[in-house]
């Protein structure tokens, strides 16, 4: 059960943006804790103590990327909203792959980033002890593991997420457009590839070397996840 107040983890090493997003924050009824390097908010965020985080990527003593990097290998799954004053597709793709679950370019709207803190947060609420079949694909929400006729199959945050998506709306097609609304959280145009080129990273591990061919392209709509053997 979540908090009436969520917790939130801020990691930036600008003070005057910490002062002002931990003002900010507190305002909208969130209770805030801060650090201002990379190894500091580490501890902080492996504590398990906090129901969201806010992360910068350029921090002193450790980046957040590495931060972020390490959360995962050590299976903390508390939520994480990067923010970060880079540009380009490449630092955005590498931060979600590694576990990042939100991305926001500063300068930012504060509106939009309450928003998004309390979508993660409700996300996180909803996902505890969910195991979801299809099939004899197994989809452990919890636990972010999935298995085919018992089979673990290693996922990226980002496949599983989508696979996630999908697998809880089984039998139904799933449109591009909701897709990029739900899965990656902001926006993208209409004409980005992303979710075919996820949807290819899904087939090669959970369709291709078990033959099987369960997630289907509803050509001009968009994907199907069935239980058949297809």
């Amino acid at each position: 059960m979540v908090n009436a107040a969520p917790r939130v983890l801020v990691v930036e090493d600008e003070e005057p943006l910490v002062a002002s997003l931990r003002s900010g924050l507190e305002s909208e009824g969130f209770t805030v804790e801060a650090a201002t390097d990379g190894t500091t908010g580490l501890a902080l965020a492996q504590s398990g103590r906090f129901d969201v985080i806010v992360l910068d990527l350029m921090l002193p003593g450790m980046n957040g990327l590495r931060v972020c990097r390490h959360l995962r290998e050590s299976d903390a799954t508390t939520p994480v909203l990067v923010l970060t004053a880079k540009q380009g597709e490449w630092d955005e793709s590498e931060t979600l792959d590694i576990g990042a679950d939100d991305y926001l370019r500063k300068p930012f709207s504060f509106d939009v980033l309450v928003a998004r803190l309390r979508a993660l947060v409700r996300r996180a609420a909803r996902v505890d002890e969910i195991v979801v079949e299809v099939g004899d694909l197994k989809v452990d929400v919890g636990q972010r593991r999935c298995w085919r006729a018992g089979t673990e199959i290693e996922l990226t945050p980002r496949e599983f997420a989508l696979l996630e998506y999908l697998a809880r709306r089984a039998t139904q097609t799933v449109r591009k457009r909701e897709l990029l609304d739900e899965v990656w959280d902001f926006a993208f145009e209409d004409d980005s590839n992303i979710v075919e080129v996820y949807v290819g990273y899904l087939r090669r591990k959970i369709d291709v070397p078990f033959g099987r061919d369960s997630l289907r392209t509803v050509r001009g709509v968009g994907y199907r996840l069935e239980p058949g053997d297809g």
